[in-house]
Parts: C-alpha cells; structure tokens; sequence
C-alpha cells in the first residue's frame, strides 16, 4: 500500500510539473500589445500579437507594454511670461509607443521623462512671449511644444502626437483687468450694434416716408388732375348749355352787373367811378343791341322756359359769339353809353362837377353823325389822369331829355 502511495504523489508531482512548464512555455499576447522577452538576464525577443512559445525557465517576459495612443494630464504649471507674470497652465499631451524595446531600454520611466520635458519645453516657449500672446497664440505654442517634445521623446520610442493647453489662468489681478476690459469691450460693441440698429430703422423709416410722400403726391396730383378736368367738363356744359339757350344781351348785361360788385372789392382796385344814370346806360345797351323784353318765342322772357328744341322766330339766325368778345362788347357799350349820358347831364347842368370830361373817340350824345352801332374796344377809366378842360355849356332847351343841338 504504501508502495502504490508513493507512486501516485510521484505521479500527481510529474501532472504538476507538466503543467507548469506548458504553461511558461505557451504565451498568448494581446492586440496593440508587444512583450519583451529576455533570456537569462539578456533581451532576446519582442513578442508581438498572437501565440508565442518560450523556454520555460530560461525565457523571461520582461515588460508588456501598451502600443495604443495615450493620454496623460499633468497638474498646472506656474511659468513665468517675458513681462513677469505667472500664469498657471494646464497641459494634456498624446503619445504613443512605437518602439517597444527603446521605450523600455532608454529610459527608465518614460512617463515621468515626458512630463519634465513638458514642463522645460513650456517655461521655454512662454518665457518669449507676454500675457496677451499667450492667451491669444495656444495653437503656435501647441505646435512649438509638439515639435520639441516629438523631437526629444524619438530616441525613447515614443511618438508625441498632439499637445493641448488645457487652461491658462493669469494672476487674479489681472483676471479682474481683463474681465473689466471685456465687460468694456461687449459694452462698445452692444453700443455699435445698438446704433446700426438705431441707423437702419431710421433709414427704413426714411425710406418708407419717402415712399408715403411720393404716393401722396401722386395721389394729389391725379386728384387735381380729375378736378381740372371735372372743372373743364362742367364749364364746358355750362358754355353749351348758355350756346343752346340763346342768351339776350340782357341777360348778359343782368350777369355783367352782379359781377361788377365782385370786381370792386379787388385788392388793386381803389376806386370805382359809377354814372348816376346807370339805368339810361343800360336801356341804351339793349337799345344799341337790339335787345327786346321778350324771349325767342315772342313771350315774355320770363315766361319762358327752355325746352331744348329750337323754336323758329322771325328773326334772322345768328351765330353765337365768344363769351370774352361779346363781354367785351358789352362793357365797350356801356362806356358810350355812360359817356352819353354824362353828356347830357352836363349840358342840363352846365359844369362838370368833378367828373372828367368825355374820353377823345366817344361821341356826344347830341352828335347826329355819331354811329352808336360800331363796337369800340371798352378801355378801363383812367382815375389817376388830370381832368380836361370841359366843354362850354350847352344853352338850356325845353326839351326833357336835355339833349344838345349843334
């Protein structure tokens, strides 16, 4: 029995050693993952990914190291800037190692040597710049520190692919400046943009009062266009209407007298010279037109009412004369005829009493070669002109209409 015991703690010993050796002889790398391998004491191999087999108790894994890139934060750094501030900064660098061998050979820990060159190469690149370059150039400083540090860290096996200043605090007096200087610079800005807001609305209303003004006049202006011509239609109207009535020469001498009062109280007119025998001048109007007191049907002129046809009288048909000659005409007559009839009351009267004597080209009212039917061109009464010397009177007859005989 004690035979058979020892052979299976025999046996059970071999099983052990069997696995022991298998499994220090068998080696499994990862991906992305190189192991260094060293064989009594000296390197031997690099194990890359995959199966792998060793020496047992001869070969030796002596690092495995991580062939992924990397990132490493350092604590902030104070450094100080060429105008003597110190500011603190953060820094986060990327790396990766691409020679195993050299990253465990070179140097004893390669990420502590990164971190004091980071530190070296940053008070050497902030050092030749002041405050405001340095807040204002990260991506010059970024390059100048992944330059050196790729440069240095090479013969280490190591790749620096990117370096990041992660913050940059300046002293706290002058964070206090340049808050108070930013707060400055957003309020000139808000006042800049607040004042092209003020210029475009005033422009824009500018613009839309100009436009409103512009259509207002247009629509003025076609409005007294329209009026104009709604004026010209109805004087026109008026004209036909006063052509197809046949108006008398009485009636126009009735409307040359309602406008005469209209006349006198003009501005430039000072004074006005009236006949005392104004209803002789009138009856010797429409005795010198051939006026008559009845309308063209032979009634009586206000009987009659116009019914727009044409009535046939006894009379010749006449043409219808221009409203301003036959107005003309009108005050032409009434000057002779006012002319006369001051003849006449100065032949009763025997002076003139203040009023001028006869214009040259009217004839006396006792005159028998006179033709009272020629029209003469009216001309308005002088007032301003000396008076002339008035004829001698006439002897008194006993006729009553005080005519003179030659």
């Amino acid at each position: 029995m004690s035979g058979v015991s020892a052979g299976l703690i025999v046996l059970l010993l071999l099983v052990v050693f069997a696995v022991v050796v298998i499994v220090r002889t068998i080696r499994i790398v990862p991906q992305q993952t190189s192991q260094i391998v060293e064989r009594l004491g000296r390197y031997s191999r690099t194990l890359d990914g995959g199966i792998h087999f060793l020496v047992p108790f001869v070969d030796k894994v002596r690092a495995n190291i991580d062939l992924r890139e990397q990132v490493v934060s350092f604590p902030p750094q104070p450094v100080i800037t060429s105008d003597n501030l110190v500011v603190n900064i953060d820094t986060v660098i990327y790396y990766a190692v691409n020679d195993a061998k050299a990253a465990v050979y070179e140097i004893a820990n390669f990420i502590q040597g990164i971190e004091q060159l980071t530190v070296t190469t940053l008070r050497n690149v902030i050092g030749s710049l002041d405050l405001e370059q340095t807040l204002t150039s990260r991506d010059q400083i970024n390059a100048q520190l992944r330059g050196v540090l790729d440069e240095a860290t090479g013969k280490w096996g190591i790749r620096v692919s990117r370096v990041e200043l992660k913050a940059i605090d300046p002293p706290h007096s002058v964070q206090d400046s340049m808050e108070k200087q930013m707060r400055a610079e957003r309020d000139r800005r808000a006042a800049i943009l607040t004042a092209e807001g003020v210029k475009q609305s005033a422009i824009l209303a500018a613009e839309g009062e100009k436009q409103s003004q512009i259509l207002r006049a247009e629509g003025s202006a076609q409005a007294r266009i329209l009026e104009a011509q709604g004026q010209a239609r109805a004087i026109q109207q008026v004209f036909d209407a006063i052509h197809r009535g046949k108006p008398t020469q009485r009636l126009l001498a009735y409307q040359y007298l309602q406008v005469l009062p209209q006349i006198a109280r003009g501005d430039a007119n000072k004074m006005w010279i009236v006949p005392s025998e104004l209803t002789d001048a009138l009856k010797g109007i429409g005795n010198a037109l051939g006026g008559t007191d009845q309308g063209p049907t032979g009634r009586d002129e206000d009987e009659w009412v116009d019914t727009g046809e044409r009535v046939p009288t006894a009379f010749e048909e006449t043409a219808l004369e221009d409203p301003a000659r036959a107005l003309a005409e009108a005050r032409g007559e009434a000057a002779r005829s006012s002319a006369e009839a001051e003849g006449h009351r100065k032949g009763v009267t025997g002076g003139t009493h203040g009023f001028p004597a006869d214009p040259p080209g009217v004839p006396s009212a006792g005159d028998p070669s006179a033709a009272p039917e020629a029209p003469v061109a009216p001309e308005p009464p002088a007032v301003s002109q000396p008076p002339v010397a008035p004829e001698p009177p006439a002897p008194p007859t006993d006729q009553p209409g005080g005519e003179q005989h030659p």
